[in-house]
């Protein structure tokens, strides 16, 4: 009697971690611009949020979006989630959690630099967000203008007026955030359009 061979496919889905990554970024951009904005003090209760939502949940995000091969999500999300730790490590650095020598090394026009080449990043990140959904995009168009405001408050240039885009910038990405967050969350539950995202523009997809 031959011998014979079966084999069993096992499917594995994974959940859409969009919802999971906005919520990250909105919650950790909720806190850090209530500092900007001087409705809060200090930045010892911001690093917590900077590590494990804006970077952690947000690295977590892109891996389970690289496994829907969806290479638009897994970089903004990797790109995030990388950013806040290393401005988590940064605020460490200037409370002087790695000693006064390397806090006393530290020079903000490097910062600058760092968010000029985000900025870069975000100005092709946007263009591509118009073919996701306009919630998307206007979080990047705010994301754009943070990091504007950063770069040119880093380099000390009209400090108030470019630290208070950033901290006005910051704050609208965290509402939109929130929105899209529960947007794709009751949607995909409900099976139905509960809150709308908006619909891509169309310029390079029709």
């Amino acid at each position: 009697m031959g011998i014979q061979n079966q084999q069993t496919q096992i499917k594995i889905t994974t959940a859409d971690p969009s919802a999971l990554g906005l919520f990250g970024l909105a919650m950790v951009t909720l806190v850090a611009s209530s500092q900007k904005l001087g409705l809060t003090e200090g930045l010892s209760y911001v690093l917590p949020w900077a590590f494990f939502l804006g970077g952690i949940a947000q690295l977590f995000a892109a891996v389970l979006d690289a496994k829907h091969n969806n290479i638009f999500g897994t970089t903004a999300f990797g790109a995030f989630g990388l950013f806040w730790f290393g401005v988590g490590t940064t605020w460490l650095i200037q409370l002087g959690f790695f000693g006064e020598t390397l806090a006393a090394n530290g020079d903000p026009r490097q910062l600058g630099f760092a968010f000029i080449g985000y900025l870069i990043f975000c100005i092709f990140m946007t263009i591509g967000a118009m073919e996701t959904h306009k919630v998307l995009f206007y979080i990047f168009v705010f994301i754009d203008l943070l990091f504007i405001g950063l770069a040119l408050s880093s380099f000390g240039v009209m400090y108030e007026a470019t630290h208070m885009l950033a901290a006005i910038a910051e704050m609208c990405i965290a509402l939109l955030s929130f929105y899209g967050s529960g947007a794709i969350v009751l949607n995909t539950h409900f099976e139905k359009v509960v809150l709308p995202l908006g619909k891509p523009f169309g310029v390079f997809k029709k």
